[in-house]
């Protein structure tokens, strides 16, 4: 255990980079409590700065970037639309930048109020990791956290980081957002897809913009119909992708209604505050 310790540290100290990849449960309707999703998210750093996005989301828009081909977007793995956000953390600066799109605008969110943490005299043994529990309120949620100093990152998904070692687990105290990590390794590149430029707002005006989220024709970017899954691939401007099936789409009275309702963000945000 020490000699990896030992190694790890010296890898960071010359600039190699990680990807800690995390499985992500959350409930997106607050009024359904056991509606779950599960979906997996990486965070990559370098020892200087890290970010944090969706594992899907970024192969895709990779092999996009790479290809600039439609039928490549389709054929990627689909991902929720919930977590089509980054977060950007610079450790020296004390600097987290949330970034997401809203049909076609881009936004950035800066945050500078970090968890405060309370660490227990609690140890357990997770994936064969040693972690130690600490406890915040963030957000308007209350939150247990498990990290590790065999891992000497000050960082975790999403915005939470300023442990003395990276979060191995984390959730709030109604399960309604859980992470747990479940993967590590070495990367030759990190996470290199930020938005050119971004509209600049506050968390409360973007999560009054998503809940104020219409579906009209004209959010469509493109669209495919698929015969032999009898299924319609509608891509949005904002770049996700809604497969919707044929059979499904007769039986909508309201298109627009129906899809408002369908690609509406969630109202069980991980953030109360």
């Amino acid at each position: 255990m020490y000699k990896f310790f030992f190694l790890f540290i010296v890898s960071l100290l010359s600039a190699q980079q990680y990807r800690f990849t995390y499985s992500y449960q959350m409930k997106p309707d607050a009024g359904k409590k056991d509606s779950v999703v599960t979906d997996y998210m990486n965070l990559d750093t370098d020892g200087r700065k890290s970010y944090y996005y969706n594992a899907a989301k970024y192969e895709r828009d990779s092999a996009y970037a790479a290809t600039k081909s439609y039928k490549d977007l389709l054929q990627t793995r689909s991902y929720d639309q919930n977590l089509s956000y980054i977060v950007e953390k610079d450790y020296a600066k004390k600097i987290i930048n949330f970034y997401d799109t809203f049909k076609t605008a881009h936004l950035i969110i800066p945050e500078n109020d970090l968890p405060k943490w309370k660490i227990e005299n609690e140890f357990m043994n997770i994936n064969s990791i040693s972690c130690q529990k600490a406890t915040t309120t963030y957000k308007g949620r209350v939150w247990e956290a498990w990290f590790s100093k065999e891992y000497p990152i000050n960082d975790g998904p999403y915005k939470f980081s300023g442990l003395p070692g990276i979060i191995v687990s984390i959730k709030d105290s109604e399960n309604d957002h859980i992470f747990n990590l479940i993967q590590i390794k070495k990367i030759n590149e990190i996470f290199s897809l930020l938005p050119k430029s971004a509209k600049r707002i506050t968390f409360p005006e973007y999560k009054k913009i998503m809940n104020s989220f219409t579906f009209t024709s004209e959010d469509i970017e493109s669209m495919s119909i698929n015969k032999q899954e009898k299924r319609i691939d509608l891509q949005l401007k904002d770049g996700y992708i809604a497969k919707i099936g044929t059979d499904e789409m007769k039986k909508m009275k309201k298109m627009d209604e129906e899809m408002t309702k369908r690609l509406r963000r969630t109202n069980n945000h991980i953030e109360r505050e």
